[in-house]
């Protein structure tokens, strides 16, 4: 009986034969909870580490710090990497019983600023040494985000306790605060740049590298109170700000990584994370605005696995 013959037959009796096909391998999804800022690199380097790993995809939120960090520990939301704009985050809310995560390791630095464009009331006047007096002027609209939630929230009212007290001018916080109302309030900043844009605020509190992203007008603030300097972090700690999560002292702005403890997709999280400490990732970030350390800071880098332990220096002073 010859092959057709014997296909004929089988089809008659057993009905069509059915080959199996061998089933694609499902795609590995890395998910990563980020703070806003970090949006425009991370689409970058999300796409080059997608590239450079075919069968991975990339899943990236991004929102106040804060907040993110309470998805994972506060509502069990599923994440394998958490990046923040303020280490502090990392060890307050990760670093609880049970921990959601064991080291952390300080990618980038920034500033605080305040951006406008040309269409901004008093445009013409502000600059670096009456900014505080142009921004509480009567009638000026300013844009922030949540200090409750959002790091650049609780950094810019340090940043202006630190303004008071080096321009030594009591009163200073609350008269710019009082320009920036809870209806110009936002659970991150970068949600009121189109605001901005289209002149429904004059000024907004953001990272230096926003500004320098989005082509924003910027004041370039003294780095006594702009937070970018870690060799001022004594001096910031005495901006303070008074939160719903307690009072706040000021921090050099670092912005820190970790992987979260029991991640389904572990290794590529660390390869994920080994990218971002990487040339690759910090030349990213440089070209976005951010200033780097060489190499990356890290906090508990015992508990790093290896080939991360190899890419830091221990932080300093912690």
């Amino acid at each position: 009986m010859n092959f057709a013959t014997r296909l004929a037959f089988y089809t008659l009796f057993l009905g069509p034969l059915i080959v199996p096909r061998a089933q694609a391998a499902e795609p590995t999804v890395l998910k990563i909870y980020a703070a806003g800022t970090l949006a425009g690199p991370f689409k970058e380097i999300d796409a080059l580490f997608e590239k450079q790993n075919p069968g991975v995809t990339v899943q990236a939120q991004f929102g106040g710090s804060v907040m993110m960090a309470k998805r994972i520990t506060d509502l069990h939301q599923d994440a394998d990497i958490l990046a923040v704009a303020d280490y502090n985050v990392i060890p307050k809310y990760m670093f609880g019983n049970p921990a959601h995560a064991t080291w952390y390791a300080g990618f980038a630095r920034n500033a605080i600023t305040f951006v406008y464009t040309d269409e901004s009331k008093y445009a013409g006047e502000i600059n670096a040494q009456n900014w505080y007096k142009v921004l509480a002027r009567t009638g000026v609209e300013i844009g922030r985000s949540n200090p409750d939630t959002d790091p650049s929230g609780y950094q810019t009212v340090q940043m202006l306790s630190l303004a008071e007290k080096f321009y030594n001018d009591p009163g200073l916080e609350q008269r710019v605060l009082a320009n920036a109302p809870l209806t110009n309030v936002r659970d991150t900043e970068t949600a009121l740049i189109s605001a901005l844009q289209v002149g429904q605020i004059d000024y907004l509190a953001i990272y230096r590298s926003d500004a320098l992203q989005h082509h924003l007008k910027f004041v370039d603030l003294p780095a006594k109170i702009n937070l970018s300097d870690p060799a001022e972090a004594r001096s910031y700690a005495q901006g303070i700000a008074h939160t719903k999560n307690g009072d706040l002292a000021g921090k050099p702005i670092v912005y820190a990584v970790t992987t979260v403890s029991g991640s389904k997709n572990e290794s590529m999280a660390e390869k994920y994370v080994a990218s971002l400490l990487g040339p690759e990732g910090q030349a990213v970030m440089k070209k976005k605005g951010f200033g780097q350390f060489s190499p990356p800071y890290a906090v508990h880098m015992d508990a790093m696995p290896a080939e991360l332990r190899k890419m830091v220096k221990p932080w300093p002073g912690l």
